[in-house]
């Protein structure tokens, strides 16, 4: 296992700006860059003007779609951020009175995005008039051409990085694209969906045309925002609280609801978290193991009779997904105790392949490798075609995985059929042959990295006070939220005497510390398999979260251990 370094975060602005909060909310604040007291006020008057580069021209051409009565087909995307966007297009269009579709790839037949083979698709199943990609689509070049010579016109609605000219479509709206000086580049799939949305329907209503209430289905930006691991910058955070307050509420999707309650979850205590851990995975399973379909229509569902089944269906895929990816998981382990992996020797990048595996699951597998090790891990599982295979890539803070499979790309072109991604997780494909010349010219060019981008650092806000361990300060925690990435859930360090310690079912830690003149609860998940505790030596160093622990009807604080050592 790798060794862990613990630090505390920096402050990257001055916690004193803010007032009538407790010093330790100040701090907290300061170190995630928190520019201001305004940025606490998470009001949707405070979004960005939709000011993105294309937008005006894609409004046009749907608002004249839409009153010509032209065949609209949305060309979605097989995971949840391409699942909200689609079924978020899908229900506002209808609702303006468009004849509107929607097709999403089968992965494993079609790969990613608006390819020439999805082009002809489209028009074969619905002669569409105009097609709309929703989170995919920035790389489709040849698929863009195929559908404009089909006679098809293309706009690109899509948030993926690149560094390449846009295809040659009507419109292309992606606040990543060249030349475009929206202020958040962190849009999710979803989050330009409803940008290019709210201002077709701000430019409807101002003609007296039907229009539609698109904030409505805030439920669906934020579920596709938080489920996608998109940067919660101040705009991100805005659109996920406006979407968790409207399914706490339950003015939300009744599919969203069937969900929740097969996962036995209640919807008023929901939190953002929960959106990414409870909800993304079921929706993500039917992209993973099936077809996206089977998501995009418990989205789309419009009563619980219609709903409930789905939903059942979604658990019962994401159920197979993760007993696919525990024993993919297990396989990739033996094959890696195979390399002798010590904290040493453990290689620059791990880079696997397996003729068996799954391709709905590498991308998960990648990331438990990358959390496990700490290197950027790449996992490929066989096409259908027998000739290609397909990786799924995660990497660590301060290697671009993206650009780096760029570099390989450029360096050796007959290596690799295409890719795409982000900075922290990429998708590509290659011929089955190219694997090893692939692995080695890869891990090489990370090999040259900074060796200090291979020490996992665990950011904590520092320690918390023994007389600020209450539940009130989690109230406070909680009112700040929503919490994700780049703006993590508060996390604290600090040395505990242990009073008792119980194991529960063989392999999760349960502590009482002692805290002052009284005792607190810590759990310990999973403790058998990452943390070594000796109960002879009387006292833990932790890194712990705050947690309400609710048992029979009585609400106590409760810390949930990250990390322990002693």
């Amino acid at each position: 296992m790798t060794q862990i370094k613990i630090q505390q975060r920096p402050l990257l602005t001055r916690p004193e700006q803010f007032q009538g909060v407790p010093s330790f909310i100040a701090e907290i604040l300061a170190r995630r860059g928190v520019q201001s007291e305004q940025e606490l006020e998470l009001k949707l008057k405070h979004l960005l003007p939709p000011t993105l580069k294309g937008i005006d021209a894609a409004v046009e051409l749907i608002d004249q779609a839409i009153d010509q009565q032209k065949q609209i087909v949305i060309i979605g995307d097989y995971d949840a951020d391409g699942a909200t966007s689609t079924a978020l297009m899908v229900l506002v269009l209808q609702e303006m009175g468009a004849r509107v579709e929607y097709l999403v790839p089968d992965r494993f037949k079609y790969g990613y995005g608006l390819t020439p083979k999805i082009a002809e698709l489209a028009k074969q199943s619905y002669q569409p008039d105009l097609l709309i990609t929703v989170d995919n689509g920035i790389s489709s070049h040849a698929g863009v051409e195929t559908a404009q010579a089909l006679g098809m016109q293309v706009i690109i609605t899509d948030h993926h990085l690149t560094t390449k000219p846009t295809p040659a479509a009507e419109a292309v709206v992606n606040p990543n694209q060249l030349g475009c000086d929206f202020p958040s580049k962190a849009l999710a799939g979803v989050g330009v969906a409803f940008y290019v949305l709210a201002k077709l329907a701000s430019y409807r209503a101002q003609y007296g045309k039907s229009s539609c209430k698109v904030t409505q289905y805030l439920d669906l930006v934020a579920l596709g925002t938080y489920a996608d691991v998109a940067t919660l910058d101040y705009n991100n955070r805005i659109l996920i609280d406006a979407g968790l307050k409207r399914i706490q509420q339950h003015q939300c999707r009744v599919g969203i609801l069937a969900l929740l309650d097969i996962a036995g979850r209640d919807a008023a205590s929901l939190r953002a978290q929960d959106l990414g851990f409870v909800l993304g995975p079921r929706i993500n399973a039917a992209g993973r193991m099936e077809s996206m379909r089977i998501g995009i229509e418990c989205l789309l569902a419009t009563e619980m009779q219609t709903a409930y089944p789905i939903a059942q269906q979604l658990n019962q895929l994401n159920l197979e997904r993760r007993q696919v990816e525990t024993e993919m998981k297990q396989q990739a382990l033996s094959a890696l105790q195979h390399v002798q992996l010590t904290a040493e020797q453990i290689p620059p990048a791990l880079v696997m392949f397996d003729e068996q595996w799954h391709q709905g699951v590498i991308g998960i597998v990648a990331g438990r490798l990358k959390e496990q090790f700490y290197r950027p891990s790449l996992v490929f599982a066989p096409d259908e075609d027998g000739i290609h295979i397909k990786g799924s890539a995660r990497s660590i803070d301060g290697i671009h995985i993206r650009d780096m499979i760029e570099s390989v790309a450029e360096q050796r072109p007959d290596l690799l059929s295409h890719f795409g991604g982000h900075a922290a997780a990429a998708g590509l494909t290659l011929r089955k042959e190219h694997f090893d010349e692939f692995k080695s010219v890869f891990t090489q060019m990370i090999a040259e990295m900074d060796s200090d981008l291979f020490q996992a650092t665990l950011w904590t806000d520092g320690e918390l006070d023994d007389s600020a361990l209450h539940l009130s300060s989690l109230d406070w925690i909680e009112q700040l939220g929503p919490w994700g990435q780049k703006f993590p859930l508060p996390q604290f360090e600090g040395r505990f005497q242990v009073v008792d310690y119980r194991w529960l079912k063989d392999q999760h830690l349960k502590l009482k510390l002692a805290v002052g003149s009284h005792s607190i609860d810590a759990i310990a998940f999973n403790a058998i398999d990452r943390f070594e505790f000796n109960p002879m030596l009387g006292y833990v160093d932790l890194v712990y979260s705050l947690e309400r622990n609710v048992f029979n009807g009585n609400t106590s604080l409760q810390l949930q251990v990250t990390y322990l050592k002693q």
